[in-house]
C-alpha cells in the first residue's frame, strides 16, 4: 500500500510539473535529470535596450538537442574586474528556469546609476559570463563584447535568469 501511494505521489508531481511549465521551458521527464545550461550547450548573447534606461539585456539561448537549466543568475565580470557583479535577490524566480532545445532564458543587466550617484563610472567594452550549476558553482564561461559605449559604475547589478525578456528587465 505505501509503494502505490509513492508511485501515485509521484505520478501526481510530475503532472504538476508538466502543467506549470511555461513557454520557453520544459517540464523535465520523470526520473530524468536535467543537465545545466553551460557554454557548450547555450549560446549568450547581449544587448542595450530602450526601457528601463541603464540597462542590458542578456539572451542565453539552448543550442543543444536537449533541456538544460539555468540556474540561479548569471555571474558577469566587466573587463578584468576583481569581483562579479551582484545580484538583484528580489528577482529570485520560484523556479529554476528549465530551456527546452531552443528555448531562451534572460537576465537584466542594470548597468549603472540613472542619477550619476555611484562610484567608479567607465566604459566598459567586453562582458565575461559565467553560468553557474545546480551546486552554484561554475566552470562554464563565454566572453562577449559590449555594446559601444556601455556605462557601468558600482550600482551594476543582474537579475537571476527569468524566462520572459519583460520580467528581467522590472528591476
Amino acid at each position: 500500500m505505501r509503494t502505490l501511494g509513492l508511485t501515485a505521489s509521484a505520478v501526481l508531481a510530475a503532472a504538476a510539473v508538466a502543467l506549470a511549465a511555461t513557454p520557453g521551458q520544459a517540464a523535465p521527464s520523470s526520473g530524468a535529470t536535467t543537465a545545466a545550461c553551460t557554454a557548450g550547450n547555450t549560446k549568450l548573447s547581449v544587448r542595450t535596450v530602450s526601457r528601463p534606461v541603464n540597462h542590458d539585456l542578456l539572451t542565453l539561448t539552448n543550442t543543444g538537442r536537449t533541456a538544460c537549466n539555468a540556474y540561479a543568475y548569471p555571474f558577469l565580470r566587466f573587463d578584468e574586474d576583481q569581483a562579479v557583479t551582484q545580484a538583484v535577490e528580489d528577482s529570485r524566480p520560484q523556479a529554476v528556469v528549465t530551456l527546452a532545445p531552443g528555448g531562451s532564458a534572460y537576465a537584466g543587466i542594470g548597468l549603472s546609476a540613472g542619477d550619476g550617484s555611484a562610484a567608479h563610472g567607465r566604459t566598459a567594452e567586453k562582458l565575461e559570463v559565467f553560468l553557474p550549476d545546480a551546486d552554484g558553482t561554475s566552470d562554464s564561461s563565454a566572453t562577449l563584447t559590449l555594446p559601444k559605449g556601455t556605462w557601468i559604475d558600482d550600482s551594476a547589478a543582474v537579475t537571476y535568469w527569468q524566462s520572459d525578456p519583460a520580467d528581467a528587465l522590472v528591476w
